[in-house]
């Protein structure tokens, strides 16, 4: 087990730039890592590595039936992954990067066991820089917190240690979560909208932007 810690207030310095090419190796190795967002931290593996997936079930002690949300880096790996709509457009352009979880119709390579079978998938843009630097090198990555099932979200780097302990190969520490509260999660599906769980961005901010 490692931990990395670095300080990305001003920028992305040295230690911060190790740290996510360590970071983004283990997930290519098919490890598990904690990481930071602007949220909670997060647990993430490569979204294709089926068994990095498995093992990230079982780390949480999630049950499998509970489908997992995927972090890019942008709006053109987030279309790699999932079949964008016009609503979704208009969320994307007002909140992300940021808080925002968008649950729509999947890409079809997108494994069945990320999704829990469904076909669609939640998906969003973290509105962090350590983030931000793992997903642009390591691909689409996982992005639920890290946490086991049930327990309160890991907003400092302590919190995940203690629920994961060595299961998870590398934690990357940036201090505090900055919003210590989890994303809003929005499901887009032919036409409805629905909020899933409101978080850091308010039922009425989606409602305004949808209206455009």
């Amino acid at each position: 087990m490692k931990i990395m810690k670095c300080d990305c207030s001003n920028g992305l310095d040295a230690h911060c730039e190790d740290a996510i090419l360590s970071a983004a190796e283990e997930i290519a190795a098919g490890n598990l890592i904690v990481y930071p967002t602007e949220t909670v931290y997060g647990i993430g593996a490569d979204i294709f590595n089926q068994v990095a997936v498995k093992n990230l079930f079982l780390a949480k002690k999630r049950p499998f039936d509970m489908a997992l949300s995927v972090a890019v880096s942008d709006k053109k790996m987030m279309e790699s992954v999932a079949v964008l709509n016009e609503n979704a457009d208009k969320l994307i352009k007002a909140f992300l990067p940021g808080p925002l979880t968008i649950i729509i119709e999947k890409q079809p390579d997108v494994p069945d066991l990320v999704t829990s079978s469904s076909q669609k998938v939640g998906v969003r843009i973290p509105d962090h820089p350590i983030a931000q630097g793992i997903i642009k090198r390591a691909g689409p990555i996982v992005a639920t917190s890290a946490n086991l099932h049930s327990h309160p979200d890991a907003t400092e780097i302590n919190a995940a240690i203690d629920d994961l302990g060595s299961v998870v190969n590398t934690y990357v520490d940036a201090g505090k979560s900055p919003l210590g509260t989890p994303s809003t999660i929005v499901w887009l599906m032919k036409g409805q909208v629905e909020i899933v769980r409101q978080g850091a961005i308010t039922i009425q901010q989606i409602e305004e932007v949808l209206k455009c």
